[in-house]
């Protein structure tokens, strides 16, 4: 069942399109991430969906609602964590989920939250005491305090170490597991990677590719591209010819890479020859991105 259903939508400003009449749905349950450059109209896209700007056209059906509506039972049901959020610093992470918690009818256990966000050892510490890290986890935890179904999780790790990044990935995979669905904004094409069920790059306000991670951009049928470095005085020796030689370094570029590898490592082993860093690689989610957003600064 399609949560979100977005047809033909349109953004205007005066004679600028930020948003160029775009088409997606997102599933419940469903991680979505949605991914563009800068200034691509990702934002106003976001911003459309959860109420707080308008559209100029098209359809928006947010949960069997129009989010122009603002409606009281439209908010309560969405969650929205925003890339910064304040947070008095003198209250107890305990003490700020519940003060956010008491202005929705429906909401999640205090404690229960805390360990679905990681925070179980600073449940009772002072926001002022906690780390980056932790600081956004707590974020994440008062935008779901209303136990919402859809959530919007805009940039959730940007400025973290790797580590961090990689607690903050386990949060929202414990999210995902509690059934709620979840709209990501990232510019991590590693996060996307992981945590998303299906990507939507939109770049001059257009969609310009939609699927899953492995399948973006026909990643799945790319060529795939072997690579290695070799002594210059072997390279005219090789059994295949290559696709191209740079120096030592030489790359082929081949729907078949299990017949190839097998000639090159066979061809390797009989001369005695060592491939020097030997790869085998399709396109990732960032080269295939960088194409369709012709390398645009993210």
């Amino acid at each position: 069942m399609a949560v979100v259903t977005v047809a033909n939508l349109t953004k205007r400003y005066g004679d600028s399109e930020a948003v160029a009449g775009i088409d997606f749905t997102i599933e419940e349950g469903e991680v979505f991430a949605l991914l563009g450059p800068n200034g691509a109209g990702k934002t106003t896209t976001v911003e459309i969906l959860e109420g707080y700007r308008d559209r100029t056209a098209g359809d928006v059906d947010v949960l069997g609602y129009d989010p122009a509506g603002n409606a009281r039972a439209f908010k309560e049901q969405i969650g929205v964590v925003l890339q910064e959020s304040s947070v008095e610093r003198d209250l107890t992470v305990r003490e700020a989920i519940d003060t956010y918690g008491r202005v929705y009818p429906k909401r999640l256990v205090t404690g229960d939250l805390i360990d679905i966000v990681g925070l179980g050892e600073k449940a009772d510490a002072r926001v002022k005491t906690l780390s980056g890290g932790q600081k956004r986890r707590l974020e994440v935890a008062l935008g779901i305090v209303g136990d919402p179904d859809l959530i919007f999780l805009d940039e959730p790790t940007t400025g973290f170490d790797p580590s961090a990044r990689r607690q903050a990935w386990e949060m929202i995979s414990n999210l995902s597991t509690l059934g709620k669905t979840i709209l990501l904004t990232t510019h991590y094409m590693d996060e996307a990677q992981n945590l998303a069920d299906r990507v939507a790059v939109i770049n001059n306000g257009l969609i310009v590719a939609e699927g899953t991670p492995d399948t973006l951009g026909g990643r799945e049928t790319a060529h795939t591209t072997i690579r290695f470095s070799l002594a210059e005085a072997s390279i005219g020796d090789l059994p295949l010819a290559p696709t191209l030689v740079e120096g030592p370094v030489v790359e082929y570029r081949t729907d078949e890479p299990t017949a190839v590898l097998h000639t090159l490592t066979g061809w390797a082993v009989g001369r005695r020859v060592a491939l020097e860093g030997l790869t085998v690689a399709r396109p990732s989610l960032e080269d295939v991105y960088l194409e369709l957003t012709d390398g645009e600064e993210r």
